[in-house]
């Protein structure tokens, strides 16, 4: 028995007879228990791939290996040696917290594969030994006779043998938003998509009507939808842009402070210092060089931003990606439903009279007449719509759009149907291309057949219009018909004819002759109104759409011309010339192409990384099984919440509860005010750390004493800078974020200025601390408190005036933050607490200072605010010199 991987055999190539051949099996009888054990063997379970579940210790084990958590835990260590237990105990609890949250959300998103595997058949029934048998679907073998019915799930690859009306749901797997109708001659094609397989039924699709019969050819890892799987195990989900750049600055700011300690220690200790005392400040100086708060701020700010996002209606399942929203220049979209409408409307109709093809919002005006009164029949008549309990339509969506048609001209369908009842059909076959039914009124039989043109039209001997009948030129419809194709349309012939009485044997071929053509009609799938709004907002943000579909390269070519993300002569890619692309080709077109059709799941897979291989930051839409490997692998996968699979919604990053594209542009908008707001919250404590390594790192070499203790720079870390800059995040955006191009993913954190910053007002608030420590010392203060405060409120004079780059503090939008107004009152509060309270005089090392020595510290500080005042004045005048906006441009 040779292995039955569709990679190996193109089974759709195959007649039945050779495929049967193939698989070693009687069609009549199945498998013979001698065959099934033997097969058992070979193949083994009917199931999908799946990764080794990690334990949870494992996952929270991972979250120690950053490197500034490393040096957190040897600051705790010395911090407990030296005998400051406060000072090791804070640090151990951050760590810990920090570790939890991160083992919660990887554990979150390891669910993927659970979810694949539930959409599994649970049983099958086949033919083994002549006899029918309900066996499980996991026990499934490679030339099984499988049966399939009206609604079950296809439990493996099937090649079918026998049906009848098959209709396949096939959107989870393709992403084609109409089913498929099947049918069983061998296709000669060696190239064909999936979703052009109409031969064949693969595992995880859902018949939608009809009934047939197959044998497998396929089964577990070796089906399509194993072959996903299998991509889904051994993809890695990357790093987000933000975790990338705080790692990055984890390990250059731990290896900073380390070199700084070791100096300051040596320094110390060659100028004969105790060995103790030094060991002491060179833990205070990392202590004050590492930022405890930043692991708390960032989830947090990450934690408001997905919240607010649940309410444009975006889930975030991946916290980091809230921030990598705001870097995406790449939305790789699929069509259906994120686009479009989801929902197939009838969007032209074409008849003898209206040759220009008009509208759907034009047929309310056809005159009145027999041509409007057939018209309306035929679309409101012909077809197996229902209708449900809430008035809603059910049954195949482009029989729906015919009946919603009819509906817009004025037709009351539950009339109709008394009026001119039901007598007979001739069902729609794929051989046939068409269906007919015959109706009973007043003068006869009626009988109306919609089916393809090129089926239809030459058994049409004249044309009927509102002027009356013409004899009808076939070529020139055909081409009719054709042109409405290439724009994009799913194009239908309507036709009727008019017969006595239903003839004794119902032969079709007798039935569907002599027919009078009504109309060609064209169906889409129209634009969401809102799309081309969203798509023209992302190309302002410097963000490129491209849409990944499998549909029909011309409705691809449509809809993306009318949102504008293509021009009309840009080339689309399909999936068959994608197929016999190298992986250098793909990477030459892949910036120049925007259009992506009958695209299979290892093609999106190829596609996403090969954009990121230029260095792109991609968003993949998808809704699929097919489309988990590349939600994976995308720097953030966006699944659709309304249409989407369970395997695409726990593979995502962030499910679209509305999938809508509006939506996905709503959310970079606020994914780039949330780094905006983390990056000034990493502009404000890397600030408010360097003031303090200046001040430990100076004050020996100015002959002063260690000005803190490793428990002020704590408190400062943790309360001055932690609460300050938790109200940061929710920070309004700046003027302008929108139109700003996307940030580069080698843009360091500290880009724009930003290091400049934190080096000048870090020396800026250290001279304002030594200078406190060498006058308080002359005085005879308490300079050590005295340190500590202006420490602590110029900080907060820095966060107050931070909150815009440019805008002015003293500028009613600057204001408008006041959850930050009050948490600084709030934290000056505290300080005033640990100050003046006799408990934490003795926890914190504190004396109760004088009233001019607290009106010194809370006046001192207002120079921080004129400093920052006058370089956001300077950079306001600098944007505005036409020869710094010519370099910037």
């Amino acid at each position: 028995m040779p292995r039955s991987d569709s990679s190996i055999h193109d089974w759709h190539r195959l007649p039945r007879k050779d495929v049967l051949a193939k698989l070693q099996v009687n069609q009549r009888s199945g498998l013979s228990n001698s065959e099934i054990a033997k097969r058992s063997q070979q193949f083994g379970e009917n199931s999908l791939p799946i990764k080794e579940d990690s334990h949870v210790l494992f996952f929270f084990l991972r979250q120690f290996q950053d490197f500034m958590i490393v040096v957190l835990l040897l600051a705790a260590l010395v911090a407990g040696l030296v005998g400051d237990p406060q000072d090791a105990i804070v640090i151990l609890v951050i760590v810990l917290i920090n570790a939890v949250i991160g083992t919660v959300q990887q554990y979150r998103a390891e669910k993927a594969l659970a979810a694949l595997r539930k959409i599994s058949a649970p049983e099958a029934m086949v033919l083994r030994c002549g006899q029918n048998r309900r066996i499980p679907a996991s026990d499934l073998l490679p030339g099984d006779i499988v049966q399939l019915d009206d609604g079950s799930t296809v439990a493996a690859d099937i090649r079918l043998l026998e049906l009848s009306q098959l209709q396949i749901d096939e959107s989870s797997l393709t992403g084609e938003s109409v089913p498929v109708e099947k049918q069983v001659s061998a296709l000669h094609e060696a190239d064909l998509s999936l979703g052009d397989r109409s031969n064949m039924a693969y595992k995880g699709t859902i018949v939608n009507r009809g009934h047939g019969l197959g044998v497998v050819v396929a089964t577990g890892s070796d089906t399509e939808l194993g072959k996903i799987a299998g991509m889904l195990v051994q993809s890695e989900r990357v790093k987000t842009p933000l975790q990338r750049r705080l790692s990055e600055f984890s390990r250059r700011l731990a290896l900073a402070i380390i070199v700084i300690c070791a100096v300051i220690f040596l320094f110390g200790f060659l100028r004969g210092e105790p060995a103790l005392l030094m060991l002491l400040t060179a833990v205070s100086l990392a202590v004050a060089g590492i930022p405890e708060a930043m692991p708390a701020v960032v989830s947090v700010a990450l934690a408001l931003g997905a919240r607010k996002l649940s309410g444009l209606r975006a889930l975030m399942r991946n916290l980091p990606a809230v921030e990598t929203l705001g870097s995406i220049d790449t939305i790789c979209t699929d069509k259906t439903g994120t686009l479009t409408q989801n929902h197939m409307h009838l969007a032209r109709w074409l008849s003898a009279t209206n040759t220009s093809a008009i509208s759907c919002e034009q047929l309310a005006d056809l005159s009145d007449g027999q041509y409007r009164d057939l018209s309306v029949q035929c679309l409101a008549l012909s077809n197996e719509v229902l209708e449900a309990d809430d008035g809603s339509l059910l049954g195949d969506p482009t029989e729906v759009a015919l009946v919603e048609a009819a509906l817009k001209m004025g037709a009351n369908t539950l009339s109709l149907q008394k009026q001119i009842p039901r007598i007979a059909d001739l069902p729609f076959t794929s051989e046939r291309g068409r269906m007919s039914t015959l109706h009973k009124d007043q003068s006869g039989v009626l009988l109306f057949c919609k089916g393809a043109p090129e089926e239809l039209l030459d058994r049409c001997s004249t044309s009927l219009n509102s002027e009356g009948r013409q004899a009808i030129d076939q070529q020139e419809w055909l081409a009719q018909a054709e042109k409405l194709a290439s724009e994009g349309f799913r194009v239908l012939a309507l036709a009727y004819r008019r017969l006595g009485q239903v003839p004794p044997g119902m032969i079709a071929e007798d039935l569907e002759t002599d027919l009078e053509l009504l109309a060609l009609v064209g169906l889409i799938d129209p634009p969401r109104d809102e799309a081309k709004a969203a798509v023209s907002a992302c190309r302002r943000a410097g963000i490129r759409p491209i849409m990944i579909t499998g549909d029909h390269p011309a409705t691809a070519q449509t809809i993306a011309c009318e949102l504008g993300i293509a021009d009309d002569d840009d080339q689309v890619l399909s999936g068959s010339q994608l197929a016999d692309y190298s992986d250098s080709k793909l990477a030459d077109c892949v910036l120049n192409t925007t259009v992506y059709a009958r695209v299979s799941a290892a093609q999106k897979y190829r596609i996403v990384e090969a954009l990121q291989a230029h260095g792109k930051v991609v968003a993949m839409t998808g809704d699929g099984v097919n489309d988990a490997p590349a939600l994976r692998r995308a720097d953030i996968g966006i699944a659709m919440g309304i249409q989407g699979t369970d395997v695409s919604r726990e593979a995502a990053d962030m499910v679209l509860l509305d999938d809508n594209f509006a939506t996905i542009v709503a959310a970079v908008s606020e994914g780039r005010r949330i780094f905006d707001n983390i990056r000034k919250f990493v502009k404000y404590t890397m600030t408010s750390n360097a003031g303090e390594i200046w001040t430990l790192f100076l004050a020996p070499f100015l002959g002063l004493p260690l000005p803190l203790l490793p428990i002020h720079i704590l408190w400062i870390n943790l309360v001055t800078d932690g609460l300050p800059g938790l109200s940061l995040t929710v920070q309004a955006a700046e003027p302008g974020l929108d139109s700003r191009p996307p940030r580069p993913m080698s843009e360091s954190m500290f880009a724009n200025a930003m290091w400049q910053h934190i080096l000048f007002m870090g020396l800026f608030i250290a001279a304002l601390a030594l200078f406190t420590q060498w006058l308080a010392i002359g005085q005879s203060w308490h300079w050590q408190t005295m340190v500590f405060s202006v420490l602590t409120f110029s900080q907060l004079a820095h966060v107050l005036v931070i909150q815009h780059d440019r805008v002015s503090l003293f500028n009613a939008q600057a204001r408008a933050n006041q959850q930050l107004f009050l948490v600084v009152l709030v934290t000056i509060a505290l300080q005033l607490i640990i100050i003046y309270l006799p408990l934490c005089n003795v926890w914190f090392h504190t004396q109760p200072l004088s009233a001019v020595e607290l009106s010194y510290c809370l006046l001192l500080p207002a120079l921080v605010v004129l400093a920052v005042e006058l370089e956001k004045y300077l950079l306001r005048t600098l944007s505005r010199s036409p020869s710094v906006a010519e370099q910037t441009a």
